[in-house]
């Protein structure tokens, strides 16, 4: 008891309860724990009973996003603003039942251990994989990377499975995970997170691109759930013009905190869209507000997740940690993207001292109007394209990546010129009907593009690097070639 008290009292201010009432509901608790402890049937663990129940529930009460953290959780929770982690150096395919090797990375441990494009993962620490769905999967191997871990592979043209045994090291997990000119003089940057480098990393690609001299830009910031804040703010200043305002922060008490780009910061002047939906969240959000708002950048996709909550983390003794909502983040135009929650009215009155704003509308610096409260919503909604039918039994089957497999493996190697032939395609729709796969004639004939693209994504992964494949998806994506048809099109005012 004598051993987390004081993390308790620590915490009890949060609760918003006057120093005159403290007293007796403090009594309350010492009665409550004191009964407990002598009259539950097995022995209470006191830790256990603070930091996984009464710290955790009490900071519930008040928003969905203050919590308790254990030694445990503010570890992670300081690692997470590095940009390394545990791993082996491989990217995965995974399907149910199937973790299948795209690339290692040059000096990893899977390139030192022997790994190659093509390999299958058939037991992870004597856990057989076949029966285990996706969200298993991603389950076993992100345990299977804090510690050695033991495999049996199996290689294409090798009859019998290969042990092999991986240690995970500490390696680069950078934020810009693609970068590329998806035509001529029009970059593409996929934005994952934002941690401590991610604004210079975004600045090199940008540079390695070709600077100012590219015509636009699609900043992809789809699935990205934030991070660090001030890394937003660098990133959105390349865009914005020395002295415009980046974001506001209101707290409880006190004017609006107004964060602005630099004077004298250099920025770039090619048009921009950014892509969002609805797991890009928090900083990401930010970001895309303030070009949205600045009328710098067109904002493509589907509204974005709506967490525009100040979280400041408080140490406590015994390495623990409480995090709590401090304050709210408001783009320029003054609108707040936080999402209604339960309870959204009583945080809103205690924390910033006004009513939520969901639904109300605002005007960028044009004047278009945009709306508060739900995230970002796009200047064009487009959604992603789904599968037909017949697609939807192809990817399940694996069918591109075993069909690629095949033919690297008895062909020359792919170059970058290479193209999907009509020969190439005849082969495929052969190994499909032996899998017992035969689709009509309009439905083959309706499904070409897909299929050539596939085909060329596949071959590029086995052939010239995951980065390649990646670049052939990206020109199929609809999203993608919506932003590209927007910045080939006249410019409106600053977009």
């Amino acid at each position: 008891m004598r051993f987390v008290l004081p993390l308790f009292l620590l915490c009890l201010p949060a609760l918003a309860v006057g120093n005159d009432e403290l007293e007796p509901h403090l009594q309350r608790f010492l009665d409550v724990y004191s009964v407990v402890e002598e009259q539950f049937a097995t022995p209470v663990d006191s830790g256990e009973a603070f930091y996984q129940g009464v710290l955790p529930s009490m900071l519930q009460t008040l928003d969905p996003h203050s919590a308790f953290l254990d030694p445990d959780q503010y570890e992670r929770l300081q690692e997470m603003r590095t940009s390394t982690e545990k791993g082996f150096g491989s990217v995965l395919s995974l399907l149910p039942g199937r973790v299948i090797v795209l690339q290692t990375l040059p000096g990893s441990p899977s390139a030192r251990a022997g790994l190659s494009p093509g390999d299958e993962f058939v037991v992870v620490n004597r856990y057989p994989l076949v029966r285990l769905r996706i969200d298993q999967l991603v389950s076993l191997l992100g345990q299977s990377r804090q510690d050695k871990v033991e495999l049996m592979v199996k290689r294409p043209g090798f009859a019998r499975l290969i042990p092999l045994e991986l240690v995970p090291e500490e390696m680069a997990d950078p934020s810009v995970r693609r970068s590329f000119l998806i035509e001529p003089d029009l970059a593409y940057i996929k934005l994952a997170n934002f941690e401590e480098n991610t604004a210079e990393e975004l600045h090199q690609a940008i540079e390695r691109l070709g600077g100012n001299e590219l015509r636009g830009l699609v900043l992809d910031l789809r699935g990205n759930p934030g991070g660090i804040i001030e890394s937003a703010v660098k990133a959105a200043a390349f865009f914005l013009s020395p002295g415009e305002n980046i974001l506001w922060i209101r707290a409880k008490d006190g004017p609006k905190e107004e964060v602005k780009v630099p004077i004298g910061y250099e920025s770039y002047r090619f048009r921009v869209c950014v892509l969002i939906d609805d797991k890009t969240a928090s900083a990401a959000e930010l970001m895309a507000g303030a070009l949205q708002d600045h009328d710098r950048s067109w904002v493509i996709g589907a509204p974005s997740f709506g967490k525009g909550l100040v979280q400041s983390v408080f140490p406590l003794s015994e390495r623990a940690a409480v995090a709590l909502t401090t304050a709210k983040y408001l783009t320029p135009s003054g609108r707040s993207i936080q999402r209604p929650v339960a309870d959204c009215e009583l945080y809103a009155l205690a924390v910033c001292g006004n009513a939520p704003d969901s639904d109300r509308e605002f005007k960028t610096a044009s004047g278009r109007v945009v709306l508060s409260g739900g995230g970002i919503v796009p200047d064009e909604v487009v959604f992603p394209r789904g599968y037909t039918r017949f697609e939807t039994v192809m990817e399940q089957t694996n069918s591109f990546f075993d069909f690629a497999q095949h033919y690297v493996g008895k062909n020359e190697k792919v170059r970058r010129n290479f193209e999907v032939s009509p020969q190439l395609l005849d082969q495929y729709q052969l190994f499909l009907s032996e899998r017992r796969i035969r689709p009509g004639i309009s439905e083959w004939a309706s499904t070409l593009v897909f299929i050539r693209s596939r085909l060329k994504q596949e071959l590029f992964n086995l052939s010239l690097g995951v980065e390649q494949g990646d670049q052939v998806e990206a020109r199929r994506d609809s999203i993608v070639r919506a932003a590209v048809r927007h910045l080939h099109s006249e410019p409106s005012g600053d977009l």
